[in-house]
């Protein structure tokens, strides 16, 4: 690794934390439908307006002891947790396409931005339906933009002649969308089922079908062992009766993101 690689993947590792910030700020405003981009971010508890230097990545959990400045009520250490993830995978998707700003292909560089914007609509995604479980479809449309996108550049720039899978796959997401808007809708029916089918569009679309299939059995195996964990405290815990919804669309980003990682391993040698 040559020192300009150690540069690029620091500044990927804070570009990551800072994107793990606006993380936790979309998640929880998205589903109340508030503002991201325009309104401050402030502290949930005494809604005071946050300075700079209360939001720095990392550094400002850390130098305030885990606490508003403003209120003292502690804070929880998941927002920690998700800036030190974030940024850890955006340096790992990096390593993994073997990016290197001086030699890599342009094709490279323009599937790990777009990769980067993916995975970022996944960590949102996944925050959303681990807190409200629902799939946010103003999220998942800016997803398909994303997509969408990078397929005009694939088929004008690289000529891609598989270009006819993103074609069908489109198909199949547009009527996945007018049954959810027009059929279940009208029955007040529960749509999670096709959003989490409009979510597995969304990962096929992207990756390769072997990183989606690869997808589906992590999602399915980590949701069974949580299923038994579940049912073995339960049983040690006889008075605990209250059954949890499992978020589906929040193991299949999860599990998504950690595939695709591992097999760009293997794909950019």
């Amino acid at each position: 690794m040559t020192p300009i690689d150690t540069i690029v993947y620091i500044a990927l590792f804070c570009i990551g934390t800072l994107f793990g910030s606006f993380f936790t700020l979309a998640v929880y405003r998205i589903p109340l439908k508030k503002n991201i981009t325009h309104e401050r971010s402030f502290c949930p508890n005494c809604n005071h307006k946050l300075t700079f230097l209360d939001m720095v990545p990392i550094l400002s959990y850390i130098c305030l002891g885990g606490k508003c400045r403003y209120c003292k009520q502690k804070i929880r250490p998941r927002y920690l947790l998700l800036e030190i993830l974030s940024g850890i995978v955006f340096v790992l998707f990096a390593i993994s396409v073997k990016l290197n700003i001086l030699e890599s292909s342009l094709s490279t560089i323009v599937y790990f931005v777009f990769g980067l914007l993916y995975i970022a609509t996944l960590f949102i995604l996944a925050g959303i339906d681990k807190e409200k479980m629902q799939v946010e479809k103003s999220v998942l449309l800016f997803g398909y933009i994303i997509e969408v996108l990078y397929i005009v550049y694939l088929y004008i720039v690289e000529h891609d002649p598989n270009i006819y899978r993103y074609v069908i796959y489109l198909a199949i997401i547009c009527a996945l969308v007018l049954l959810d808007t027009v059929m279940l809708r009208k029955k007040a029916k529960n749509s999670y089922p096709v959003d989490v089918l409009l979510l597995c569009m969304f990962i096929l679309t992207f990756t390769y079908s072997g990183v989606s299939f690869l997808t589906i059995i992590m999602t399915l195996l980590t949701i069974t062992l949580y299923m038994i964990f579940q049912k073995i405290f339960s049983n040690k815990n006889r008075n605990n009766t209250v059954k949890e919804n499992i978020p589906i669309a929040f193991y299949l980003c999860m599990s998504n993101m950690i595939i695709l990682i591992v097999t760009n391993f293997y794909i950019f040698k």
